[in-house]
């Protein structure tokens, strides 16, 4: 987890709140590199409201800091944190008792691998551990500090419970301090919901924290319906009553109301329009026959695994000012580019007639998957000026399907941007697929885009058969196709079906030494391993001043598509510049 403290922490406490845990064991290796613990990094572990118990594994000796409250030091080699590799040395010298002492304001425990060990000096502390004295703070002046002076849930939706957020209350005193009383000023009317070091409740009397030590204070909320498309502001706050002096951390949530369908069919033709957003829990299905519109301006938030499932026709008819937006429902700033938070758009056999324009479609598994079909005399899909990004699989899945596109944008993706699988027929004008998927979050194998004409399977008996397919046409032109690994076009034929593939002025990122694209005649004019310079890399993939993709577009290819993804005129300067943008200097 070296780089995806707290955003994939997140994920996981998150599913792991979901199972209702009755206890929570982390057996090692939860680090791996030089990381802060802080607060910060490690607050989504807060929401866990059951025991937690972390027991060191070799790669969390780099971690670096404090913050765990019970440490069992499990392998002691490749740097420990000190002073620890010292008693582990010792431990190992005597491995008949373990030394125990206060490091950084948590008990560590060094064990020579054994949980018997770990055990034994556990009861051994039990006996011998002796609170100190209890002498309270009572100065009228003495104050507690809090790590927030406000909490806040920045826009969730009315009626769904958000996430939990916690702080820390602390004792900076060298005396015991008491607390009195800890209110929730709105007490059983609030929208807030408060947990006080495990206790749930509105009012708690006569909590004490220790000489330099803290508690914890876990929140959340249920919103009550705006009854309105505005969002509105809801304010609470925590009372804190220490010897006659009050101080108090406020509570803000911004709610908005929305078009909740759980688990629903539409057996109907409807439009939703831009009044509120939707949200889908679960899944939904566009029944056959019926056609699912959405309107410009419309948002979709979907929730963790939720699927549009489409047996007749979907259509998003957006504006480059106002797209359809499809993305997680999870409204947090470290969310906004975190990937595969919602499950995907599936065209089920039988659909036809789908049609996305001026779309962004973010943070899902696959952006649009379209399966088998028989007739290609119609695209299942005509997609165009949409963008599609922060996949954790394929941008667009496509097996035995029908698909024209133009002005599509597809970025970074766990898998390809583009895979057209089995059988069928797509074409694809002045697209960009850029994939520079972040190595923190997986490695990525695949190319940008991969072509077969075949699939594998396994039969009962563990032998693996091939069976081709005809890929009628593939066709590129005036295209980008770059990503950050070193070969991001694979083109995998098998000779008993047909393949027809062409890619015709685009740039490209091949190496020529696994593939001599050269001697390939459908690969025309090629412009190959000349970083295409995006000036806006992860964002929406325009075009740099020096870009080597400016004015090199085919003249006749472009007369079809006068317009770039952002409307603007690709022959202004008289010559058109390849991928979904055109560049107009100022």
């Amino acid at each position: 987890m070296r780089y995806l403290i707290p955003i994939f922490l997140q994920k996981v406490v998150d599913i792991t709140i979901d199972q209702k845990p009755d206890a929570v064991f982390i057996t090692g290796d939860l680090f791996d590199g030089r990381i802060n613990l802080s607060e910060e990094n490690l607050s989504p572990v807060k929401q866990i409201k059951v025991p937690v118990f972390f027991v060191e594994g070799n790669h969390d000796g780099y971690a670096d800091e404090h913050g765990i409250d019970l440490y069992l030091s499990g392998h002691t080699h490749a740097g420990q944190i000190s002073p620890i590799i010292l008693h582990s040395f010792l431990c190992t010298i005597f491995p008949i008792f373990a030394l125990i002492f206060q490091y950084s304001l948590f008990e560590a425990f060094i064990v020579k691998k054994i949980l018997l060990y770990a055990v034994l000096v556990f009861l051994i502390s039990l006996l011998f551990y002796c609170n100190p004295e209890r002498n309270y703070i009572d100065d009228h002046d003495a104050r507690l500090s809090f790590t927030v002076d406000t909490v806040y849930f920045d826009t969730v939706f009315t009626t769904i419970g958000t996430i939990t957020r916690s702080f820390r209350v602390h004792n900076h005193h060298d005396r015991f301090i008491k607390i009195d009383k800890i209110v929730l000023a709105g007490g059983d009317n609030s929208v807030f919901r408060i947990n006080v070091d495990g206790l749930g409740g509105t009012e708690f009397d006569g909590y004490e924290i220790a000489p330099n030590d803290s508690m914890y204070i876990f929140v959340e909320a249920t919103l009550d319906l705006n009854n309105t498309a505005d969002i509105l502001r809801i304010q609470d706050s925590i009372t804190f009553e220490v010897n006659g002096n009050l101080q108090d951390v406020d509570l803000v949530a911004w709610g908005q109301d929305v078009h909740l369908l759980r688990d629903s069919i539409l057996d109907y033709s409807t439009t939703w329009i831009a009044d509120k957003p939707y949200l889908i829990i679960g899944a939904i299905l566009v029944d056959t026959l019926q056609t699912l519109t959405m309107e410009e301006g419309v948002k979709v938030y979907m929730h963790r695994d939720s699927w549009i499932y489409v047996k007749g026709s979907l259509k998003m008819a957006g504006s480059y000012e106002n797209p359809v937006t499809v993305q997680g429902d999870r409204l947090e700033l470290y969310y906004d580019e975190y990937p595969g938070q919602w499950g995907g758009i599936y065209f089920v056999p039988g659909s036809v007639e789908n049609e996305i324009d001026n779309a962004l479609i973010i943070n899902g598994t696959v952006g649009f998957w379209a399966d088998s079909m028989v007739n290609f005399s119609e695209p299942v899909l005509k997609i165009s000026n949409t963008e599609i990004n922060r996949m954790s699989h394929d941008g667009i899945l496509a097996r035995g399907s029908s698909i024209d596109a133009y002005n599509l944008v597809i970025g970074d993706c766990g898998n390809s941007c583009l895979e057209l699988l089995y059988e069928g027929s797509y074409t694809f004008n002045h697209c960009t697929f850029a994939n520079y998927w972040f190595s923190g979050f997986s490695n990525r194998r695949t190319p940008a885009l991969f072509i077969a004409n075949y699939f594998a399977y396994k039969d009962d008996n563990g032998i693996e058969h091939i069976e081709a397919r005809d890929i009628e046409e593939a066709t590129f032109r005036n295209c980008i196709i770059y990503g950050s690994n070193a070969h991001e076009i694979i083109v995998s034929k098998s000779p008993d079906g047909i393949l027809n593939y062409t890619f015709d002025r685009c740039l490209t990122k091949m190496d020529e030494n696994k593939y001599n694209f050269h001697q390939d005649p459908n690969f025309i004019a090629i412009t190959n391993e000349k970083d295409p310079l995006f000036d806006s890399l992860h964002v929406s993939y325009e075009l740099d001043t020096l870009s080597p993709a400016i004015d090199i577009a085919y003249f006749d290819y472009s007369i079809s598509f006068p317009l770039d993804k952002k409307g603007d005129n690709r022959f202004a300067d008289g010559k058109p510049d390849l991928g979904a943008f055109e560049r107009i200097e100022q």
